[in-house]
Parts: structure tokens; C-alpha cells; sequence
């Protein structure tokens, strides 16, 4: 062989949520440091950054939760523990503005750390990042179906500049719901004069008015059609999935390896489950991460929700429906807007930390209050002679229960809390016929 990457022999690892406020490289339990090892010995390492990095030169938006913000020179941090490239598209990614995200993918750029899921313009959102490894070139996307309109990219023109922001995946829901109800909802559509108004945005939008005698009902922003019994369905908007693969084709034209990344928060209901309700795709999620498969990707990475989802073997390639949190450091964030103080009564005599004190109940609601999000794993994927030969699933530990200062940054997990991860991701995989073999304190996934 001329060059290394010739063998196809390659390890990835992906990890979900880094939601980093803190410093990482000053503390040195055992557990620790052989996770950043683990970190550092794949070929490369993927994580999905949903902070800001910023020093608060832009307006915030109401976002109704954390106003991301880590200081700017903690990227080094992102390095120091072994991330190699990150995603940038999530609901975060506008929480101060157009100007903080731009001023995040600034500080990216400039320590050297590829990103992808957004840009200067929807082209930019949607082209990979590439990780040059000894042993091959991986190219890296990103998308997010859960999102602010305001921070969606868009296309530009040749005679007017692309608008700034993140690669968006938008996808339809249609809920099913009995005639009788169908029929309830039209004529208060009528009633409320609505119909009219949905007609005149349809011709405004240049989008085709509904046809047939089983045509869907609009109705205050959803879409409804008649069926035997109430659910829901989702689809994939074609246009964003036709973008995507354009860029796709080209990513395997310069790449031996392809990862796509979703940040998606949307779960299944009712017809659209598959396992457990806490654990269930909507239809889309499981259509669009088949077909990036489908595409020529390696790996799919989801994340969004912050918890463990099951993990499908796709035509020998790995989807992992929801990484959950990788670090979740989201209660010392140093400043909260007014409205985020107002939302729980607070007035302008509160601190931060008595906001993030509020918001939980110190500690006995919300995040805080449940260990399924405090628990996740980091997955490395190893490749041999360009087949998928194993899944190493290496449980963490968040530190649940722990207090605030102390919580949030990943711990390998041992004994009884590896078992307990490892069994859940068991349970969630099952309906995709995933079988996870538990060795000692790793979960191992063979092809």
C-alpha cells in the first residue's frame, strides 16, 4: 500500500451533547483521564456543540430555556479532551442572535477545529467539514430539525448575498384524527374564517392549494386528515433532503469516510413509536437517517433530547438515534437575561445561580431530577478493510445528584451505573433487532 488510509482500518467515535461552561483539564481522576485517553486514541472524535462561545457582544432571543455561553478560550478545552470536529446546528445556535453564532464559528476557525451544520449562507450549512486522520479523511455534516425560523440559512443569489445561519431540516406533520373530529375542526376552520386566510398564504407562497376528497385540513398552523383513530405522521420536506444530497455527493467525492449528524428533539406518538414513548422516532428520523446511510454515510450520529435513544445496525452501518449528553454543564452559565428571570417571578435582585436554583426546585425537578439524563455513552466505531467490525459503547457518568459545581462534566462509569446504562441501551435497541453484549463495564455491538 501507498498510504495508510488505503486499509479502510479506521476508528470514529461520536458523543452527543457538549453543553461546556467550564474548564476540563484541570482535574485528574482516574476515571477521567482514561476517558479523555479513550478520546484521543480514536482516529477521530465527533461531539455536537450545543453552547455559544461568545463574551456577550450580541443581543440574546427569548428562548424560554439556557442561554448558552461558554467563555471563548474554553475551545481549548474542546482539544484538550479530544474532539477532533464538532456540529454547530442545534435550538441553541441562535440564543444571542445571528452575531453569536457567527462570533462561535469565529472562535472554531480560529483554533483550528473543523465544524459543520452552519455558516455564512445555507450552502455554507450544509458542506462538510473534513478531519484529515493518518488513517483517512472523514468528512463531517450536520442538520437540526428542531429550530427557530430566525436561524434557519438561507440560499443566496447572484445578485443578493445568502442569509447566515444553520443547516435546517424541516420535515411535515399531519395528525390523524377520526372523521367525526375532522369534520368538528372544518367547520370551526370556516367558522373562524380561516380557510381564507390559509388559501391567501398558499398563493402568497407560490404553494399549490390541496386537492382530492381525502385532502388534509390546515387548522391554526397543523395539518389534519381523517383515519380510524387519533396519531401523528411526519415527512421529510424533499427540498431540504434534495440540498442535502447534493452536498453529500460531493463530500464522497473528497472523503474516504462519510459522518452525518441530526440534532433532533422531536420523539414519536401513538402509530409512530417504535419501543418505549421515552424512547421512540418519529417517522422522519428513522427515514432520513436510513437514507443518509443509504447515501454512502458511515456513521449517523443523532442527539437532541439528552438521553439515550436505541441504536440501529443500517446495511452495516451504525445509527445511533440520540447520543444524549456528552457534558452538561448547563447550570453555571454566568448571566441570564431579565425574561428568563421573569418566567420563574424572579425580580432584579436574583443572581444567577439563585435563577438556576428556581428553575429546578434545587434540584427536584426538571434535568436535575432524573438520572436518565445524567447517563450516556461514548461510541467508537471500529473499521476494518472498510467494513464496520465493532461498536464500543464505554458508559459515562454526569454526576447525578451531585451538586451544581460539581455535576455535568463525564465520568467512565463502573459497577452498577455502567450496568444500568448499557442495559437501557439494550432495551432501546431491541426493536431494531440490536444485540448489545455487556463485557464487564463496555458494551460491544458485532457486526
Amino acid at each position: 500500500m501507498l498510504y495508510e488510509a488505503e486499509s479502510g482500518d479506521i476508528s470514529i467515535a461520536v458523543v452527543g451533547d457538549a453543553m461546556l461552561s467550564r474548564r476540563l483539564s484541570p482535574y485528574r481522576e482516574p476515571a477521567f483521564t482514561a476517558l479523555a485517553e479513550l478520546l484521543r486514541s480514536a482516529d477521530v472524535t465527533i461531539a455536537n456543540l450545543e453552547f455559544l462561545l461568545h463574551d456577550y457582544e450580541d443581543s440574546w432571543q427569548w428562548t424560554g430555556g439556557t442561554y448558552t455561553r461558554a467563555d471563548p478560550r474554553n475551545v481549548s478545552e474542546l482539544k484538550w479532551i479530544g474532539i477532533d470536529a464538532v456540529l454547530t446546528a442545534n435550538n441553541h445556535s441562535f440564543d444571542f442572535s445571528e452575531g453569536g453564532f457567527l462570533t462561535t464559528l469565529r472562535h472554531l476557525e480560529a483554533a483550528g477545529i473543523p465544524h459543520a451544520g452552519g455558516g455564512a449562507d445555507l450552502d455554507h450549512a450544509r458542506a462538510p467539514a473534513y478531519v484529515d486522520s493518518p488513517r483517512g479523511r472523514v468528512a463531517v455534516m450536520g442538520a437540526t430539525s428542531t429550530f427557530t425560523e430566525v436561524s434557519r440559512a438561507g440560499l443566496g443569489r447572484p445578485d443578493f448575498p445568502g442569509k447566515p445561519g444553520i443547516n435546517a431540516l424541516r420535515h411535515r406533520r399531519e395528525y390523524q384524527v377520526p372523521p367525526g373530529t375532522l369534520r368538528s375542526l372544518t367547520r370551526a376552520a370556516r367558522g373562524l374564517g380561516l380557510e381564507e386566510a390559509q388559501h391567501a398564504e398558499r398563493l402568497f407562497m407560490g404553494e399549490p392549494e390541496p386537492k382530492g376528497r381525502n385532502r388534509p385540513l390546515s387548522f391554526l398552523g397543523s395539518n389534519f386528515r381523517a383515519a380510524p383513530d387519533f396519531g401523528l405522521k411526519t415527512s421529510v420536506n424533499e427540498d431540504d433532503r434534495q440540498g442535502i444530497a447534493r452536498w453529500i455527493r460531493g463530500a464522497r467525492e473528497q472523503a474516504d469516510w462519510l459522518v452525518y449528524g441530526l440534532h433532533c428533539h422531536e420523539g414519536g406518538f401513538r402509530g409512530e413509536f417504535h419501543g418505549s414513548s421515552r424512547t421512540s422516532e418519529p417517522d422522519f428520523l428513522l427515514d432520513f437517517a436510513r437514507w443518509t446511510i443509504d447515501q454512502g454515510c458511515s456513521v449517523f450520529a443523532g442527539h437532541g433530547p439528552h438521553y439515550l435513544k436505541g441504536i440501529e445496525i443500517y446495511k452495516g452501518a451504525p445509527i445511533f438515534y440520540s447520543l444524549g449528553n456528552f457534558i452538561f454543564q448547563n447550570e453555571t452559565v454566568p448571566w441570564v437575561p431579565s425574561e428568563g428571570y421573569r418566567a420563574f417571578g424572579l425580580g432584579d435582585e436574583t443572581t444567577p445561580g439563585e435563577f438556576f436554583a428556581a428553575r429546578s426546585g434545587s434540584g427536584t425537578r426538571a434535568f436535575p431530577a432524573d438520572p436518565v439524563f445524567w447517563r450516556s455513552v461514548i461510541a467508537i466505531c471500529d473499521y476494518k478493510a472498510h467494513a464496520l467490525q465493532q461498536v464500543r459503547l464505554y458508559p459515562i457518568d454526569l454526576g447525578f445528584g451531585k451538586p451544581v459545581p460539581q455535576r455535568g462534566r463525564p465520568i467512565l462509569a463502573r459497577g452498577e451505573v455502567a450496568r444500568q446504562v448499557l442495559e437501557w441501551l439494550q432495551n432501546a435497541s431491541a426493536p431494531y433487532g440490536t444485540e448489545i453484549q455487556i463485557e464487564g463495564d463496555m458494551g460491544v455491538i458485532r457486526a
